[in-house]
């Protein structure tokens, strides 16, 4: 192996080092250092000082070496953001269809460069906005998508041959996924020309956000469906973001949240591979999505060691040829259980800090949440600002200049070691217990991560570590704030909407098609082309889901705390 630095350079170092540290004892006579200890929000403590000895077992080939290059460290492309910035995909969904495509074009307008959809609680579900458990939830955190002729009213006037779509939906994200197919061909766009992404990770929903439909089995048996599909049909399509962001807002450390994530990405390529598809064909459509928090050098630290760790699972375990099948290409979003509903404006600070580290760790695609997002549906205002902040970072900071700046600080660079180190130790238990599957039975991931936001919250709640304007800096003041409120009359209109399509469609064609979706279920057939005929004659998302449960049985949460 060839250390960056020689023992000879080490020695001195270290001789430097214990100088240093009686002349800061000295120093500490007059001016005590603070006594707290100080560490990330993820509780890893931190040193006072680094040097090259803390990345001295590194090998700059091995494990740094140069962007676009294995084992991808500084980045999957070559130039980064000197060729190409992210994209600023800011998700967006409120109310109905029509409202939310107003907000796209608005956006699109401003200098964004990717759609990203929220869908209200019942699509998230599985449900019509007619039924009895959708009840006052129709439009109130996203957009509510019933069939197609509300993802034809989605996506009307906007250039989606051009331009990429995000679907945040995991339980019926095949279901939405086809209806996208199904609107995209009936204004003639040929399947081959769209892409995007389907967010579509159970595993993390089991493990954390808790949008449940079906069991774990069968839900991955459909994750595997639009993969094998995706890989055959549509080639520019991502079909799993495997989803780290929702672990982590759900309590977790930054370690859990890299560790959870990539083993779930194990878990789906392996079903992949089970379902009898070469991983060079299927891997290089795989996408993540990560938090990044408030620790800014623990999250570029998170984000290179990502990178990583998939560049030598899927070389090493999987044994895949391709080096697009090594990289590792994420979304980002800024953390939301970060923001406070007390001085609302600080939020504005906490993400331009969050993403910042997000682009100092080389993400493909930003989310900037807006100030009001911890009380409701971003406003247009708020949303502008949030979509500001990126493009200030990208055209005013200068961090775009070079790539991986931070690449070779001593501090980075050995939070990087540790957190792959550490995250691979979970792994091998997960796998030690039969794959994330099997952890996911025994409560493993789930358990881990209430601990994880048990613990954080004491310290809170022990003011050990400080959120501005909740446990410090605290004012009486309150500080008003502009809200997005969705009309009542929403879910009046929605219901009147749904129900005329169902009055006006065929619905022989709509029995044939559902009959068609549950033969592929109950089979070992690929359910996509079935669930596009199905949704091509205007079967709602529910009556779809409902075969799913029909066939699939439901799922309902054990309740870890």
């Amino acid at each position: 192996m060839a250390s960056i630095f020689d023992k000879k350079i080490f020695d001195e170092i270290e001789e430097s080092h214990v100088k240093w540290n009686k002349k800061l004892e000295k120093d500490f006579s007059s001016r005590p250092e603070r006594l707290e200890r100080f560490s990330t929000v993820s509780d890893r403590e931190i040193k006072r000082i680094y040097t090259p000895k803390d990345a001295g077992d590194l090998d700059f080939m091995r494990d740094i070496g140069f962007p676009g290059d294995y084992p991808f460290t500084r980045g999957v492309q070559p130039s980064m953001y000197r060729g190409r910035l992210w994209t600023m995909r800011m998700f967006a969904g409120l109310g109905s269809a029509t409202d939310t495509n107003k907000r796209f074009h608005h956006l699109v307008k401003e200098g964004q460069t990717g759609l990203s959809t929220a869908f209200d609680m019942p699509t998230l579900m599985g449900y019509d906005s007619d039924s009895p458990k959708a009840r006052g939830e129709c439009g109130k955190c996203g957009v509510a998508i019933d069939n197609l002729k509300d993802m034809e009213d989605l996506f009307d006037g906007l250039p989606i041959d051009r331009i990429t779509t995000s679907m945040t939906i995991n339980p019926p994200a095949s279901v939405l996924w086809a209806m996208y197919i199904a609107m995209a061909e009936n204004r003639g766009i040929d399947r081959n020309v769209i892409g995007g992404t389907i967010q579509n990770d159970m595993l993390k929903e089991f493990i954390a956000q808790k949008t449940f439909m079906c069991p774990p089995k069968p839900s991955v048996r459909i994750i595997a469906d639009t993969v094998e599909f995706g890989t055959n049909e549509i080639p520019r399509w991502n079909t799993i973001s495997i989803s780290g962001y929702h672990i982590r807002e759900a309590g977790s450390t930054a370690v859990q949240e890299l560790a959870f994530t990539i083993a779930d990405g194990i878990a789906y390529t392996q079903a992949a591979i089970d379902r009898g598809l070469n991983v060079d064909d299927f891997a290089p459509r795989f996408s993540f999505f990560f938090n990044s928090h408030l620790d800014f050098f623990e999250e570029v630290a998170k984000f290179r060691a990502a990178r990583r760790m998939w560049a030598r699972i899927m070389k090493e375990r999987f044994k895949a040829k391709d080096p697009r099948s090594w990289w590792l290409r994420f979304h980002t979003q800024t953390a939301g259980c970060s923001l406070t509903a007390q001085q609302p404006y600080n939020n504005v600070v906490r993400t331009a800090l969050q993403a910042l580290a997000a682009v100092m760790g080389g993400t493909q695609s930003l989310h900037t949440n807006s100030l009001d997002e911890v009380l409701a549906i971003p406003t247009e205002e708020a949303a502008t600002i949030a979509l500001r902040t990126q493009q200030i970072i990208a055209e005013e900071s200068g961090v775009a200049n070079t790539i991986d700046p931070l690449g070779g600080s001593y501090f980075v660079e050995s939070l990087t070691n540790q957190m792959e180190e550490e995250a691979f130790e979970i792994i091998k238990r997960i796998d030690d217990m039969g794959g994330m599957l099997a952890a996911i039975e025994r409560n493993y991931p789930q358990q881990e991560i209430a601990d994880a936001a048990y613990n954080y919250q004491i310290q809170i709640d022990k003011k050990i570590k400080t959120v501005v304007g909740v446990n410090k800096y605290v004012t009486d003041e309150e500080i008003p704030v502009e809200v997005l409120e969705i009309d009542e009359e929403l879910e009046k209109l929605q219901i009147e909407k749904t129900n005329r399509v169902k009055t006006e469609r065929d619905n022989n064609k709509v029995k044939e098609g559902l009959a068609e979706v549950g033969e592929a279920c109950a089979g070992n057939e690929n359910i996509m082309e079935s669930l596009i005929k199905a949704v091509k004659s205007y079967a709602t998302l529910q009556e779809v889901c409902d075969v799913y449960r029909d066939v699939f049985g439901e799922y309902r949460d054990p309740g870890i705390y």
